[in-house]
């Protein structure tokens, strides 16, 4: 008798295994198809490329679902007509020898889904003086002194 229950609990116990396997690859199977990249475009935080420094390409993929996800090195092979790339960092040299710079981004997962742009170099440099935190502080408590006058 005792034989016979530990028997079906073995039974069971594989049924129940064999139908957990199948519905972790039923959902799987789901939400890979749901996380497909259909397209991917450039979300460049800047008009220009900065010189001497390492500038951060992102691109984003949309979803199949339409949502979209930030995407790395990773998932994409990045390519330029100038400068290196180390991640989605293109790296440029203090004094480069162009004015603009093409940028191709390819899907690694699918290979025929790519952008590509051409963004200018910055020109002008950067020397703008930032205030300082003593201007920051007078400027604003100047600012709130004319405020509760004016009421």
């Amino acid at each position: 008798m005792g034989f016979q229950l530990f028997a079906s609990i073995l039974r069971l116990n594989n049924t129940m295994k064999q139908f957990s396997i199948f519905a972790i690859l039923i959902s799987t199977a789901i939400l890979s198809h749901a996380q497909k990249i259909d397209s991917i475009y450039f979300n460049l935080y800047t008009d220009s490329l900065k010189k001497g420094t390492h500038n951060y390409i992102n691109v984003d993929g949309k979803l199949s679902d339409g949502k979209w996800r930030p995407l790395s090195a990773k998932d994409i092979t990045f390519t330029s007509s100038y400068g290196t790339f180390e991640g989605n960092e293109l790296i440029l040299p203090d004094e480069p020898t162009v004015q603009k710079i093409t940028i191709k981004a390819v899907l690694k997962s699918d290979p025929k889904t790519w952008k590509e742009i051409t963004v200018w170099i910055k020109r002008k440099p950067d020397d703008e003086l930032l205030p300082s935190s003593d201007e920051v502080l007078k400027n604003r408590s100047q600012k709130t002194g004319k405020q509760k006058r004016g009421n």
